[in-house]
């Protein structure tokens, strides 16, 4: 594997991303410089600025300022393995080519035997966690998710399980008929997971946080106040969640900087009170910054993961659409150098949120290295088995080994470091592993 870097852009801008802010040839990017070499949050405008420049190497060289401040010379991977139970879906959303009907050639589901076999399995090969989606599938019933989580803990009980997205959790509370207040619902079906055995949620769902691009794209999906709503209860009941954006297909480059800011404003809510509680984060007005610079925070730059009472946003993770067999397959999808931008953007926008991943079998393994340089410092897992998009490939079967994550991380200059679920670093001899430095929380932040 080779790293995707040019001399030019090398020399131009290495010292400076590593020293100070560097200098960019636009002169509409000074304002924002400086907003980040002093820790304060870009605007909506800023936002548009960044994408409309035909710098786009200044605007990687600010996200890697910012990523390097956060996280030094660390980037993350983890071992874990995907396991997508059925792809027979209600919906028919046309960006998709992963939902069938049932019935349908290629429609499946998987029986309980089956989950519990992929998760010994994983458990066997070391995994740390099993990560699960799949279609809003009309006749299982809401006790088969249950079991599903309890099947899979009684065989694996290591295995962190992050599982489905906001818009299954909705359609669990229809299908479990759970009371009139739709936000209570939601609650008492993730109480019932939890106690099956969920340990987080995806970010999967979110798509474009917008009407227009909603009803064109994905009419009859879940709307952004409802995944919110999801992602909100469930840091109230301590769960740490991801977050996701579709982009690419028929939104706007301003449609995707409005989808950053709602997470944002978001996150600004769920971590302000722990914020002052803890010393966590530059607050401005209502606005929590973890990306200044070291001497703004006296306390801890990032929220630590444990048994809090609040679960946060740990990433963002901005998926390119694969146009694959879908109803949009005549659109181009976005280019590489698209992609790249908007990962920058995405780590310089959302300073609130703790980390960016590349995920790489969306952008495949060799962008997302490059990616580590300009902004991301994670690139997911050894996946092995992938159901919900196919770059360069026809089979479920997309896994790659923990020693070419580790080369890819070395490659671009940076140290791995193999994390779980919550981001602790994990101690490996083989298929054994533990955490290496559990995280706690202040001690007025833990469950009772």
């Amino acid at each position: 594997m080779h790293t995707a870097t040019s001399p030019a852009r090398t020399s131009a801008t290495s010292g400076a991303r590593r020293h100070g802010t560097p200098a960019a040839s636009d002169p509409n990017l000074a304002s924002i410089a400086r907003k980040v070499a002093n820790g304060r949050r870009l605007s909506i405008e800023d936002g548009a600025a960044l994408y409309a420049t035909p710098d786009t190497w200044s605007v990687c060289a600010l996200a890697d300022l910012v990523r390097r401040r956060m996280h030094g010379d660390i980037a993350y991977y983890n071992v874990n393995r995907h396991l997508n139970y059925s792809n027979v879906c209600a919906l028919s959303c046309t960006f998709c080519s992963f939902y069938r009907k049932a019935g349908q050639d290629g429609a499946y589901e998987h029986s309980i035997d089956q989950i519990r076999e992929e998760a010994a399995a994983a458990a066997a090969a070391g995994a740390t966690e099993i990560h699960i989606v799949g279609g809003l599938h009309p006749h299982l019933p809401f006790d088969y998710y249950t079991e599903m989580l309890r099947a899979i803990t009684a065989v694996a009980p290591r295995l962190h399980i992050k599982a489905f997205t906001a818009v299954e959790i909705v359609h669990f509370a229809r299908i479990s008929k759970r009371g009139r207040d739709k936000y209570e619902g939601l609650k008492a079906v993730l109480r019932d997971l939890v106690a099956a055995g969920l340990g987080s949620l995806p970010g999967g769902g979110a798509e474009v946080f917008d009407d227009r691009v909603h009803d064109r794209a994905f009419k009859g999906k879940i709307r952004a106040g409802t995944w919110l709503d999801v992602h909100r209860a469930a840091h109230e009941l301590g769960l740490n969640t991801n977050a996701t954006m579709l982009y690419g297909h028929i939104e706007s480059r301003a449609e995707r900087i409005r989808h950053m800011d709602i997470l944002r404003r978001q996150q600004d809510r769920t971590l302000g009170e722990w914020a002052r509680d803890s010393g966590i984060g530059l607050q401005s007005g209502d606005a929590v910054v973890l990306t200044g610079p070291p001497e703004l925070y006296p306390g801890p730059r990032l929220p630590e993961a444990g048994r809090c009472r609040r679960g946060f946003f740990q990433a963002i993770i901005p998926l390119p659409f694969i146009p694959d067999d879908s109803s949009l397959q005549h659109l181009p999808g976005p280019t590489g150098l698209e992609n790249l931008r908007t990962i920058a953007v995405a780590r310089l926008m959302l300073d609130n949120f703790p980390h960016v991943k590349a995920f790489w079998i969306m952008q495949t393994l060799e962008l997302a290295q490059f990616m580590l340089l300009n902004g991301a410092d994670d690139i997911d897992g050894t996946v092995v088995w992938y159901d919900i998009t196919k770059v360069g490939t026809t089979s479920t079967h997309q896994e790659t080994t923990a020693w070419d994550l580790q080369r890819a991380i070395r490659e671009a200059g940076l140290r791995p470091v193999e994390r779980d679920t919550l981001y602790r670093p994990i101690d490996r001899d083989g298929n054994t592993w533990r955490v290496s430095t559990p995280a706690e929380c202040p001690a007025q932040l833990r469950h009772p």
